[in-house]
């Protein structure tokens, strides 16, 4: 495991520039402690190594620490600082199921039961690296302020955000900001699909399949005539609305009919609300089904997240801050690699310029995934950012994701969004009068009857959801 920082000798960082060269100087550090979250590949809820190191990190830096907030043994607030106005950054350490990887640029599993295939051990690595920096930017210039760490496991399907925006964590926190890996440098508006997932579980009655078939009622024939259903559902909803689905237990043998079946639904469109209808017509299928093949039905929600809210007045800042840092610089070495990644892909050869240069600024984008920060945002001014931590054209939750979040690649982006978010974060604590335009903006998008009600509804966190 790696060695903790050494931190004495930091406060004398009174300028942003001394800031980042002191961030820089700690490169070897942070990517240490990067790589072996992503060696311990933990998934959601199952974060104790890689949420522990994050703490002691931070621990050992100042902050103090609440841990198993929100009902959740994996995660933690850090702390540092007092007054307003109060900067929280969300870090991620999540990995997701199957998708073990060595950081080869070939298809070569690791035998392990997950991978990072979508670069969170560098998420909650470079968040807690900003942290730390800007703690130390507050105590060399003994400024007012409070930064706050946000320790968010099983973004991937868990939603732990929002539980933690449920639990009212949130409630005193004047801006969040928050980035995640990828393959290019941008800071435009960003966007995000709400989400609803469950586990629909069947019950039947088993009986040998050949020998007394009539004495069966299979669960797997629920499982199957809901599915049937929910893709005859696809012709009449929304264009833009997604359902996605995965049968996780389907009986064991054929000669017997299974008494139970389960599958894994999500439902996502860029409107909550359309979601919920989806939703809704999704569990009338289920127990239709079941009324069908003479089973039971029950379901259990797994996650449901809200779109994503923007604020331009931050994410203009955000992308200036980024476009200062400027993008990732590969070595030789890292071009072959990224070459071979590329050839992996269908191109040619790596366009390592989108590694090198920063997007252009938009106002409006496209959302294709979801995630739980969209909760954060309905809460809080929130701004976000994405920075090249993979070889550019390479696809989330993919083995090369995982591949190239292994090695310097993933690292030097790392750094740079750790950079970018110091940089913003020391903006907004020098400029009240930004965060007080950031939250009119915040609170005309919200609206005034807003009300925030949780996708997922009442339910305990779902720390068993991966098991």
């Amino acid at each position: 495991m790696v060695t903790f920082l050494t931190f004495a000798g930091a406060y004398g960082q009174k300028g942003v520039q001394d800031v980042l060269k002191n961030l820089e100087a700690k490169t070897e550090a942070y990517s240490g402690i990067a790589q072996d979250i992503w060696e311990l590949a933990e998934m959601g809820y199952l974060e104790e190594e890689s949420s522990k190191l994050l703490q002691q990190t931070l621990g050992s830096a100042g902050f103090s620490i609440k841990t198993g907030v929100a009902g959740i043994p994996t995660a933690f607030v850090a702390e540092y600082g007092s007054g307003t106005p109060v900067i929280a950054i969300l870090g991620e350490y999540d990995a997701l199921p199957g998708l073990s990887q060595q950081a080869v640029p070939q298809k070569k599993s690791a035998d392990k039961a997950a991978g990072h295939a979508c670069g969170h051990h560098l998420f909650g690595t470079a968040s807690t690296a900003a942290a730390i920096a800007v703690k130390d930017w507050l105590v060399a210039n003994k400024a007012q302020g409070t930064v706050r760490f946000y320790g968010c496991p099983a973004e991937e399907g868990g939603s732990g955000k929002v539980y933690m925006v449920r639990d009212g964590l949130f409630n005193d926190v004047d801006v969040a900001l928050h980035w995640h890996p990828g393959s290019q440098n941008a800071a435009s508006a960003g966007a995000a699909l709400a989400n609803k997932s469950a586990k629909f579980r069947f019950h039947g009655v088993s009986a040998h399949a050949a020998g007394a078939p009539e004495k069966g009622r299979s669960a797997l024939d629920g499982v199957e005539a809901m599915n049937a259903m929910v893709n005859l559902m696809r012709e009449h909803i929304p264009e833009r609305a997604r359902i996605h689905y995965v049968i996780t237990s389907g009986g064991k043998a054929p000669n017997v009919v299974p008494d139970f079946a389960e599958v894994y639904y999500y439902a996502r469109h860029n409107r909550r609300d359309v979601v919920i209808d989806i939703f809704d017509r999704m569990v009338k299928a289920a127990e239709g089904a079941a009324l069908g093949t003479g089973t039971t039905m029950d379901y259990e929600m797994i996650g449901g997240t809200h779109e994503l809210l923007p604020n331009l007045t931050l994410q203009k800042l955000m992308h200036d801050n980024l476009s200062k840092v400027g993008g990732v610089e590969y070595s030789a070495e890292e071009r072959e690699f990224a070459d071979k990644i590329a050839r992996s892909l269908g191109y040619e050869k790596a366009d390592i310029d989108r590694a090198r240069t920063v997007q252009p600024y938009r106002t409006e984008a496209k959302a294709y995934g979801s995630t739980d920060v969209g909760d954060v945002s309905f809460a809080v001014p929130t701004v976000g950012m994405g920075t090249a931590t993979w070889v550019p054209g390479t696809p989330a939750h993919s083995w090369q994701a995982v591949a190239a979040g292994g090695t310097t690649i993933g690292k030097k982006g790392m750094m740079v969004a750790a950079k970018a978010l110091t940089l913003t974060a020391i903006d907004l604590l020098k400029d009240k009068d930004l965060v007080a335009k950031a939250k009119a903006e915040f609170l005309e998008r919200r609206g005034e009857d807003f009300v925030y009600i949780p996708l997922l509804g009442d339910r305990s966190p779902a720390l068993d959801y991966r098991k």
